[in-house]
């Protein structure tokens, strides 16, 4: 059903608003109505930290220079390290340590023990474009407060990580750049740490994964091109938490794309998120092509949200979407492990086996899209049956895979209508998740998603396309209060509303389409008053404004193409008492 919102004011100071069907599609229409943005600021906030800056020239510098200047430049990062206090908080001020453009060879591939904070950061940050500093593949241990912006990571010899953190606080990488090349394990790895952001980082070249998150709870993953892994592009698992992965593309590998949770040995796992291999983790408005796996996964995760994404071309050796159990084992530190167990924590000294359960995981408005001749392997979703808990990792009984598994407002348009939906994965069979209910409350293999350029690869849907007239769902809270108690974690956020679309614009709930992109249905009018009016709605797409008199018919005033987030529009005289004004998107 294609819908509009009409808003009327009087003496530009009140507003009403009405819902209403229509037979072609228009956009929204406002009155005075602000939507609030519950995920701002969108960036890390790096505050206005207090600095001393030191310079880094790898061709005219020199070590004896004292690097207070751009023309007294030290030769290498090394010596711009060194002068960095170890083991020490630091207090009066931070260290903006600024790289000239060119590649760097003598730097520290270890780095450890630097402690900023958020008034007295480290930073480092290339001087010309991104990726014009070059600098070899980095280990982290035990620092906090420490930036990177517009470097080129660049693995050059076999072996180890592109970026590696371990015991991390408030790590920054911003327009970064990690290249693999074929010859890292992991792109990113990060482990034992808290509050890591990557934001509009490219990411590539991994044998294993492309990031690996293990035990690390806190931050986010935004705005990144994640791509060319053997195996998972990108996975929290290991107890992590609190983690937002949003507004990423995603592609080209092998296991699959995205997924919360997988296995983990007993030991890395840190107090007190020893149970679920994943907790409050939410992946929405992701772009996700060109995986040979599962576009989207959740392995043994806890209030778990897949919402708002588009998935293209996943699942050729397997499905589109997997909700399975995770793994849990002792990797040879059993001390450890036992210490963990009695604890509390889910788990043995033993052998690996597949049985930590999903609870509350919430798939709601999807996209995936198989062109023919292009289908998952097998079945649409993978869910399984319950599992059984080795004696003594405190958990008894099955466990199950889809306890509170919602899947609801996704349109899936792969292989024959009559493609298997669970096939023998052996889950799914009470409510709220059953085969007829997925039929009932999804699109599968109805309606083929139409797109603006499907063979230019834009995947945003067609503006007077069908999409707009899918199902989109409210996406209902988590219910809370219910996570293990031994030991108990910190309650997450069990709010799960996705306030903005892929591209940054605010997202209007059911007035807008199921995926990450809503195609100029996302627009609002405010700041009403009798002479103007605010146009907040996407840039590249034409609105038409028109005005009314109340009661009067509709009037066009102008055309308005739009160029920024916010638009100002200037409304044309009228002496009625009460006046109606609304933005039409144009085809």
């Amino acid at each position: 059903m294609r819908h509009r919102y009409t808003g009327t004011y009087a003496a530009g100071i009140g507003c009403t608003m009405r819902r209403f069907a229509i037979g072609w599609f228009l956009a929204c229409v406002f009155g005075l109505v602000a939507h609030a943005q519950s995920w701002s600021p969108p960036w890390y906030d790096t505050g206005s930290p207090v600095w001393q800056e030191i310079w880094v020239n790898p061709v005219l510098g020199s070590d004896a220079n004292d690097g207070a200047t751009s023309n007294t430049a030290h030769r290498s990062v090394s010596a711009a390290w060194n002068r960095i206090p170890r083991d020490a908080v630091l207090t009066n001020h931070g260290f903006r340590i600024r790289l000239v453009p060119g590649l760097h060879t003598n730097v520290p591939t270890y780095r450890e023990e630097r402690r900023g904070t958020p008034s007295c950061p480290i930073w480092f940050e290339a001087m010309g474009t991104n990726g014009s500093v070059i600098l070899p593949d980095l280990n982290i241990f035990d620092c906090s407060h420490l930036y990177f912006t517009g470097i080129q990571f660049n693995k050059t010899v076999a072996g180890g990580d592109g970026f590696h953190v371990e015991r991390g606080r408030h790590l920054l990488l911003r327009d970064c750049t990690i290249r693999g090349n074929g010859l890292v394990q992991e792109g990113i790895k990060v482990n034992q740490s808290r509050h890591i952001y990557l934001e509009r980082c490219d990411i590539s070249g991994a044998g294993d994964n492309a990031v690996d998150f293990v035990a690390v709870q806190g931050g986010h993953i935004r705005g990144c091109r994640i791509h060319e892994a053997g195996d998972w592009a990108l996975y929290v698992k290991g107890g992590s938490a609190g983690i937002l992965i949003d507004g990423n593309e995603v592609f080209d590998a092998g296991t699959g794309g995205i997924t919360a949770g997988q296995g983990t040995g007993f030991e890395f796992m840190t107090a007190p998120w020893l149970h679920y291999e994943a907790y409050d983790i939410k992946i929405v408005n992701n772009f996700i092509h060109d995986t040979s796996g599962a576009g989207l996964g959740v392995n043994g995760g806890y209030n778990i949200l897949l919402a708002h994404n588009t998935l293209v071309r996943v699942g050729a050796i397997s499905h589109v979407m997997e909700f399975v159990h995770g793994r849990r084992g002792c990797d040879g530190d059993t001390a450890t492990c036992s210490s963990n167990q009695a604890a509390g924590g889910w788990g043995t000294s033993g052998a690996e086996f597949q049985y930590i359960p999903n609870r509350h995981v919430y798939v709601f408005n999807n996209i995936v899209y198989n062109p023919a001749p292009f289908q998952s392997q097998w079945q649409q979703f993978a869910i399984h049956g319950p599992a059984t808990p080795p004696v003594g990792s405190n958990l008894s009984g099955p466990q199950r895979a889809d306890e509170d598994l919602l899947i609801r407002g996704n349109v899936i348009w792969n292989g024959p209508v009559d493609h298997p939906v669970l096939g023998d994965s052996g889950g799914c069979q009470t409510p709220p998740c059953t085969e007829a209910l997925l039929f009932a409350e999804n699109q599968i293999n109805a309606l083929r998603p139409q797109f603006i350029d499907e063979a230019a690869g834009d995947y945003r849907p067609a503006i007077t396309g069908n999409l707009h007239r899918a199902m989109a769902f409210v996406i209902p809270p988590f219910p809370g209060g219910d996570a293990p108690a031994t030991p108990v974690v910190p309650a997450g956020e069990i709010a799960n509303d996705v306030p903005r679309e892929r591209t940054g614009y605010p997202r209007y709930g059911q007035s807008t389409p199921p995926g990450a992109w809503t195609a100029g249905a996302s627009v609002r009018l405010t700041g009403l008053t009798a002479a103007s009016a605010d146009l907040v709605a996407e840039s590249g797409f034409r609105y038409l404004i028109e005005t009314a008199s109340y009661p009067g018919p509709w009037t066009a005033f102008t055309t308005v193409q739009v160029s920024q987030a916010t638009q100002p529009v200037a409304l044309p005289p009228g002496t009625a008492a009460v006046r109606l004004v609304r933005a039409v998107l144009v085809p």
